[in-house]
């Protein structure tokens, strides 16, 4: 009950009374707005009911009362018993409509018993006993038909009776507490047997005729004899409710399930709003937000992205319907309530709670001052934790210097806790407190010095001025009075107020400079360290391009070689001087830039990270996972990166290393996973350096794990032209560079 009441309270501060009533218009039954559980999950189910045209859900009343009757093996009225069968029958109805996902799933998903669906048969449309189904019944209603017809012929055959019409009043049937009269003059006994119930204030009476009263009576009797059987069937269908009670509790909620979401799919749709979820992440960012209470908006969009947003300037500027508005738009977000917005462009935090200190505390029954009050407010936001909280003039009620300092701290340790606040103030002494504080966002209202009016817009990063004087005046003070006022006031105080303004605006100047300073040294450094992995990657491919032509002479030569055995000594010539053009184009690397590199220094080889052991000429010895290797001091670049940990091998591995110093094979058997993969790039890496054209890995059949392991390593490999198993031996895979 608290937080009903609570809610409540938000709701009035808030001035959502009006946009709260005009939704629950919506729904078929009353009920809270607040719709339990995963609001993610509500809302997709909201989404796609939004698509489709669906059967109007009938009103309907609260069947809680029944339900608890129910349990204790009470009879309902039959006016309860149609209530559940018509939420079972809009089900039925739903499931012969087209729905999507995941309404399909939800509503076909609802399986109605054999022994319901029997009772649901002996209702009319009326919500009445079908008399088809019970003859008794059905004569009695004949009867009673037959009743009516005979007392409405009777009351018409009296009204133009010649005997009793220089009794009648008028010929009018008088209904006197609910029962049908004649209106008749004194002495009327002598023309008609009736009894009288009533006399008119002229002196006439209402009189019941002998023969109507007769058969008014056989009426109660077809109606006594109606009702017994009506609550002869209702003890019965009762019983088979009692036995279902569960299910009918599971069908009631569900219907006002249903009834949450149509209620805010119309509602949506009468008003032209959208549905804005909760973000996981705090903050938020309101585009074109309208406030629902304002009739004729101007649209609100402002960020909300520090745990404090300080609301200054102009008077009646709008800073507390700004506040209003974004405690407004967390709140409706909160709750899955559509609203005015560029939904797109809109993001809302979510928080726990929503708190809003707009209202004067100050109380004569409770002895207490308005600051006093604010005290006592304060004093319970710090049972709040992920809380949104509005302040409206937070110094209000003491002085303001005072305040400045106190609200500071105040703000300060209540923002430790998780909370986010939005406060408003006039005084510059706490904006310019908390201006230097990086988690605090500055907000001013702005005003039209030529039209002398607020504009109700707002820029942010700034303190705005308060524009006492000009309120003053705008709102009909004589001018005269405010002339006397700025002069009390002083130019001393007016040249101090603009002073902190233009300070505070100079340093969130240079703070947004930094930011932008810092954010182009990071694109910065992020365009070198682009140049740098490009360079590595040109490099490597003229690496592999030197190699290939490398190749190219040797074959060239073993074809010139063996053309001059024969006696085509012309082919021979020509196949020589193939291979010299191929060694000339080898012969020409280009010149690549050497870095200066000393002894100790962390340097990059490659793929590698290791440790310049020594330098000599050209040529560096460094160390890498372990091992050492003479290299060109080109092929280095320093590394600031640590190196890596070298784990130690394990005893099985193997591998077999040619002459040359580059290997042809590597076996992995017996190899763990991480390890192998570390040994595989090595070894690739080798081979590609020594100009190797094809090389072979050895990793065994075995379970297949380091089978898959290598295949998708190499899948990955830039410089591997193709791979392949060999035919008869899944144990080795053939990789060509």
């Amino acid at each position: 009950m608290a937080v009903e009441e609570h809610r409540e309270t938000i709701v009035q501060k808030l001035d959502l009374d009006r946009y709260t009533h005009a939704f629950q218009s919506f729904l078929v039954r009353p009920k809270s707005i607040v719709l339990e559980g995963d609001i993610h999950h509500h809302y997709r189910y909201i989404k796609a009911l939004s698509t489709i045209e669906y059967p109007a859900p009938k009103a309907l009343p609260p069947l809680q009362s029944p339900l608890a009757r129910l349990r204790k093996q009470a009879v309902l009225s039959l006016d309860e018993l149609y209530a559940f069968v018509s939420i079972i029958s809009y089900f039925n109805r739903l499931k012969n409509t087209l729905l999507p996902e995941p309404l399909h799933s939800w509503i076909h998903g609802i399986e109605v018993h054999d022994e319901i669906r029997d009772v649901m048969g002996y209702f009319s449309d009326e919500g009445e006993i079908n008399p088809e189904k019970e003859p008794e019944l059905l004569d009695i209603h004949r009867a009673m038909g037959q009743n009516k017809r005979a007392i409405k012929e009777s009351l018409y055959a009296l009204t133009h009776s010649a005997k009793l019409s220089d009794y009648l009043v008028d010929t009018q049937i008088h209904l006197y507490h609910d029962e049908e009269t004649l209106l008749v003059r004194g002495g009327f006994t002598q023309a008609l047997k009736a009894t009288v119930v009533g006399r008119s204030p002229a002196g006439f009476f209402y009189i019941v005729p002998q023969k109507i009263a007769a058969l008014k009576e056989q009426g109660k009797v077809l109606l006594q004899r109606k009702e017994d059987i009506v609550w002869r069937y209702c003890k019965q269908f009762s019983e088979v409710f009692y036995r279902w009670e569960r299910f009918l509790h599971y069908i009631d909620k569900e219907y006002d399930r249903f009834d949450h979401y149509q209620a805010r799919v119309g509602f949506a749709k009468a008003k032209d709003y959208e549905f804005v979820l909760p973000d996981a992440q705090k903050g938020m960012v309101l585009h074109s937000f309208a406030h629902p209470a304002i009739e004729r908006p101007i649209p609100v969009t402002i960020t909300l992205d520090k745990p404090i947003m300080l609301i200054t300037g102009v008077n009646a500027g709008g800073k507390t319907m700004l506040l209003k508005s974004i405690l407004s738009a967390v709140y409706m977000s909160k709750h899955l309530l559509p609203f005015r917005c560029n939904a797109a462009e809109t993001r809302i935090g979510k928080y726990k709670h929503i708190e809003a200190i707009i209202d004067d505390p100050q109380s004569v029954k409770h002895d207490i001052s308005t600051f006093a009050g604010r005290m006592q407010e304060f004093s319970k936001l710090f049972r709040q934790k992920d809380a949104l909280i509005g302040v409206d003039e937070i110094e209000l009620g003491t002085d303001a210097d005072e305040a400045a300092a106190l609200f500071k701290v105040l703000l300060e340790a209540l923002k430790r806790r998780g909370n986010s606040f939005v406060v408003t103030t006039h005084h510059k002494r706490l904006a310019s407190l908390m201006a230097a504080d990086d988690e605090v966002e500055l907000i001013a209202a702005l005003y039209d010095e030529a039209r002398r009016l607020p504009t109700y817009t707002f820029l942010q990063g700034s303190i705005g001025k308060s524009y006492a004087f000009e309120t003053a005046e705008r709102y009909g003070i004589s001018p005269l009075v405010i002339e006397q006022a700025k002069q009390l006031y002083g130019e001393d105080k007016e040249k101090l107020g603009e002073l902190i303004e233009k300070s505070t605006a100079l340093e969130q100047e240079m703070r947004r400079k930094i930011e932008t300073v810092e954010a182009q040294e990071q694109k910065l450094q992020k365009k070198q360290a682009h140049l740098e992995q490009l360079e590595e990657k040109m490099q490597e491919e003229q690496r592999k391009a030197l190699a290939t032509l490398e190749n190219r002479y040797n074959a060239a030569t073993k074809r010139a070689q063996k053309a001059l055995k024969t006696k085509a000594s012309p082919d021979a010539r020509r196949l020589l001087n193939e291979a010299h053009k191929h060694k000339q184009k080898a012969k020409k690397e280009p010149e690549s830039t050497t870095v200066a590199v000393e002894v100790g220094d962390r340097v990059k080889y490659r793929s590698h990270r290791g440790e310049v052991l020594s330098i000599r000429s050209k040529e560096a010895t460094i160390i890498v996972d372990g091992l050492k290797m003479r290299v060109p001091l080109s092929t280095l670049k320093k590394s600031t990166e640590p190196l890596p940990k070298i784990k130690p091998t394990p005893p099985k591995a193997s591998s077999t290393v040619e002459k040359s110093g580059a290997a042809l094979s590597i076996k992995l058997l017996g190899m763990y996973g991480d390890e192998a993969i570390e040994k595989v790039d090595k070894f690739l890496s080798d081979a590609l350096v020594n100009g190797l054209n094809e090389v072979e890995i050895i990793h065994g059949t075995g379970s297949g794990i380091l089978a898959r392991l290598v295949t998708e390593y190499l899948a990955h490999h830039p410089k591997i032209q193709k791979f392949y198993r060999v035919p008869g031996n899944l144990g080795a895979t053939i990789v060509e560079l």
